[in-house]
């Protein structure tokens, strides 16, 4: 090699290197906690991290008397609970709603960069692998929902269902917790807007299409990539891109004002993708188009961070650099206003590629907002009748 092409190649080379050694340290720092990879199949978390409330911290590892291998494969779990509410009110100024529906807690897509990861720890499980195996179903909601909607001065404004966990992961079609509570806000005329990965959305075109039709429903279908490989390995257990596609598809043609969320964009794994994810998205009908930075709190930071270092570590140093970039060097910043779109000079060229292929396809620009003259309120007792006694007519 002559002398000029090797101080061209030096500086190349040395960063290489370096990205190695970092990648390197990285997977060590990581190693020891995955469980072994036939038992975590068409999972997304490759290993049970510890919550942040727990006392005591579980790592996996071969003591010489029968290995991890030996252990059956993780399997999933329905659990119940009976809440008193159902409703969960927030104050954010960064969401578009001041009160959701979480028809389930835990959801079984696995998806690994999912935020809510972090809410298992309030009961007493892990944000990884427990997360997608281990599901609680709300029971009673739709008669919670309807309650609440009853209560005396209800004023009506836009409930999210999936702001949390997706409201039609798997287990919901054997429970149709989701659709009972679209039921009750279709017959109170309450408006809905609904967050989902899952082209079982469809399924509920005979009430989402009429109540579009009044201005009261419309839906955003998460497309995180394109590529049916990386979608696999990401989203283990989530519809495959095309099949949100032909949601998109169907919903529009039912009526149902449809938004493709770009969700979350990831630095060095799924952001070259965003121009062909709004483009075949505005093909199929979608009208409107979001995006959402990539976040880290808690223990979703090792959740991904595992992820990463197994399935692509050759770019796991970089990824985490630019998650860093725009979250002030940090793998999290939960100051409103930042959460969502994060800063700097990454998260601001994300910003501008998203604005200008949204104008050139033609997406709506600004909130699209619904309905909520129409809505029912509960019909006032008659004076001198129990109404527990009206119940039983």
């Amino acid at each position: 090699m002559s002398s000029a092409l090797a101080k061209t190649l030096t500086p190349e080379l040395d960063v290489q290197n370096a990205v190695a050694a970092l990648g390197a340290k990285l997977g060590a720092e990581l190693a020891g906690r995955a469980l072994a990879a036939d038992r975590r199949r068409g999972r997304g978390a490759l290993s049970n991290v510890s919550g942040r409330f727990e006392t005591e911290k579980r790592e996996v590892f071969d003591d010489g008397w029968g290995g991890p291998e030996t252990l059956d494969a993780v399997r999933g779990e329905t659990l119940r609970e009976r809440p008193r509410r159902i409703v969960t009110r927030n104050s954010s100024p960064d969401l578009s709603f001041d009160r959701s529906v979480n028809p389930y807690r835990g959801c079984a897509h696995g998806c690994v960069y999912c935020y809510a990861r972090p809410t298992h720890a309030y009961l007493g499980l892990s944000p990884g692998l427990d997360f997608e195996t281990k599901l609680v179903v709300k029971d009673g909601a739709a008669d919670l929902l309807d309650r609440e909607l009853s209560a005396p001065g209800y004023v009506p404004r836009m409930i999210a269902l999936g702001a949390n966990t997706d409201p039609y992961q798997p287990i919901e079609r054997e429970e149709r917790v989701t659709r009972s509570l679209l039921e009750v806000l279709a017959k109170r005329d309450h408006p809905v807007g609904i967050v989902t990965k899952s082209h079982l959305v469809t399924r509920d075109l005979d009430i989402l299409g009429p109540m579009a039709a009044r201005g009261l429903a419309k839906v955003a279908v998460s497309v995180t990539t394109l590529d049916p490989g990386l979608a696999r390995r990401m989203e283990p257990r989530a519809p495959t891109p095309g099949k949100r596609i032909e949601a998109i598809a169907a919903l529009a043609q039912a009526g149902v004002p449809t938004t493709v969320l770009v969700a979350p964009v990831i630095p060095a794994i799924n952001d070259a993708e965003i121009e062909a994810i709004l483009a075949k998205a505005r093909a199929a009908g979608a009208t409107g188009a979001g995006f959402v930075m990539l976040r880290l709190p808690l223990e979703l930071r090792d959740v991904f961070r595992e992820w990463l270092v197994a399935h692509y570590p050759e770019r796991a140093t970089r990824a985490l650099a630019g998650v860093r970039d725009m979250r002030g060097g940090k793998l999290n910043s939960p100051e409103f206003g930042a959460r969502m779109s994060g800063s700097g000079p990454y998260a601001w060229m994300v910003a501008r590629r998203f604005q200008i292929a949204r104008a050139r396809l033609g997406y709506r620009t600004g909130r699209l907002e619904l309905r909520t003259d129409l809505f029912k309120p509960a019909p006032a007792p008659r004076r001198g009748v129990d109404p527990a006694q009206l119940a039983l007519l």
